[in-house]
């Protein structure tokens, strides 16, 4: 277990918040740094996904590669946790009473990796919201004008821009599980 606080390590960040169109480099970018992981990590990787709008072909996004992580305890740290450092991936989010999520990012601040454990529904449920994008224009199309519409906005950081996008994320996902019990 750690000793640190939990929550945003290094404290609130101002930052733009700034959608791109889609570059086709992002999944080049995504695969480099799960080559990376995966080799600091081994066997306690269970699962390396790319999520996030940087994983969705076409769509705009903020340009940073968000990359879930499956372990078998988030909470239990020393197995993955010094090693990402190593690695050079840094701490920024730890969140025991939310689904015990840990998030590293790159110095670059261009690269997020959600740490979560085996059987956490988050998984699924970052999974699913990314294919039912990859699969529906529609659905796509909403995300992204509102995205744009929110990015035009000022924000005191990133987590407060993510919370105002959460009524449309809901809506979609709620779809695709509509989806799943209609077949």
């Amino acid at each position: 277990m750690h000793n640190e606080p939990s929550g945003l390590t290094g404290g609130v960040e101002k930052r733009d918040i700034k959608i791109v169109d889609y570059d086709s480099t992002w999944p080049h970018k995504f695969h480099k740094h799960a080559r990376i992981i995966a080799d600091a990590l081994g066997t306690a990787a269970l699962r390396i996904e790319h999520i996030g709008s940087t994983s969705v072909p076409g769509l705009a996004a903020k340009p940073i590669i968000d990359i879930l992580v499956v372990v078998a305890d988030s909470s239990d740290e020393p197995k993955y946790l010094p090693h990402l450092v190593a690695a050079g991936y840094a701490m920024r989010v730890r969140e025991p009473d939310w689904n015990e999520h840990r998030m590293l990012r790159t110095p670059e601040k261009d690269v997020h990796i959600h740490i979560y454990s085996a059987g956490c529904r988050e998984i699924e449920r970052n999974v699913m919201f990314r294919d039912r994008l990859r699969q529906n224009a529609g659905d796509r199309r909403r995300y992204e004008q509102t995205k744009r519409e929110l990015a035009d906005k000022e924000w005191i950081d990133m987590n407060a821009y993510a919370s105002a996008k959460t009524e449309v994320i809901e809506k979609i996902i709620e779809a695709s599980v509509g989806d799943e019990l209609s077949k």
